[in-house]
């Protein structure tokens, strides 16, 4: 594999200490940040859970350093894909991370709020791709106390429009029929499907659980734009069994030998 690019020590402060970390069993390789927001489980269950076609037009919205985007760019070879991330510094990363793992990718530097006009100029019109996928900020800011390390609080700590808002950019640059899937807690089910009431339909819903004994904490959500199919919700994904050993179905799905029921409807 070529080596990576970019040299983090000539980045700014925060960005100096940087590591090198596997995903998919090896087959990614992506350099993050130490400290702040770091990509792990729910960046490769998104990915595992996200549906694409060769040639298909495909955009990760808040991709950090691009391992959910890059990680679905591995499974699915020859897709368009698009990081945005606000974050130039971690869109820089996720730029050498692209070009470190041989993935063509256009990474931009943009808000997901911004509005249309500022999406047109970045390359990204209304009706231009096939899937969004995103992992949102998704705690709440009244419930949680934010971090003082200001990138990783703007990685997790939403607004009360925030997933309304991200859900509304992926609806204006979704192509009619084009895929949304996204990663959310699953104790704010309602917020997220009030947000997809609009424009979104033939929802299907995964919970995952990190005990096979305790309540799903995270949602993953697949939403067809003008979608018309009920919705269904999928049998539970438990992290680790009864006995608390990690799942062998999970382990493979992390590895890069498996997708989620999500990424073949």
């Amino acid at each position: 594999m070529p080596g990576l690019p970019m040299n983090c020590a000539t980045m700014t402060d925060r960005l100096a200490d940087c590591t090198e970390d596997a995903f998919l069993g090896g087959r990614l390789r992506l350099r993050q940040l130490r400290s702040g927001h770091r990509a792990g489980h729910d960046a490769m269950l998104l990915a595992a859970a996200t549906s694409a076609r060769p040639g298909g037009r495909v955009v990760d919205f808040g991709a950090g350093v691009g391992a959910a985007g890059l990680a679905l760019a591995r499974r699915i070879e020859g897709i368009r894909l698009v990081l945005v991330e606000i974050d130039e510094a971690l869109a820089n990363l996720a730029r050498g991370n692209a070009a470190a793992n041989a993935i063509s990718a256009d990474v931009i530097v943009l808000d997901v709020e911004s509005s249309a006009e500022a999406f047109g100029a970045a390359g990204l019109a209304p009706d231009s791709a096939d899937a969004v996928l995103m992992n949102p900020p998704f705690n709440d800011g009244a419930r949680h106390r934010a971090s003082p390390d200001i990138a990783r609080a703007q990685a997790h700590v939403a607004s009360d429009d925030t997933l309304a808002r991200w859900i509304h950019a992926a609806r204006r640059i979704l192509k009619s029929g084009g895929v949304l899937t996204l990663i959310w807690r699953a104790d704010a089910i309602a917020e997220v499907l009030a947000a997809l009431d609009r424009g979104f339909g033939g929802l299907a819903i995964l919970p995952v659980h990190g005990e096979a004994s305790a309540p799903a904490n995270r949602i993953l959500i697949r939403a067809v734009k003008g979608g018309r199919a009920p919705t269904q919700i999928l049998p539970a994904l438990m992290l680790n069994d009864e006995s608390g050993l990690p799942n062998k179905r999970v382990q493979d799905i992390l590895a890069g030998n498996a997708a989620l029921p999500l990424a073949t409807l």
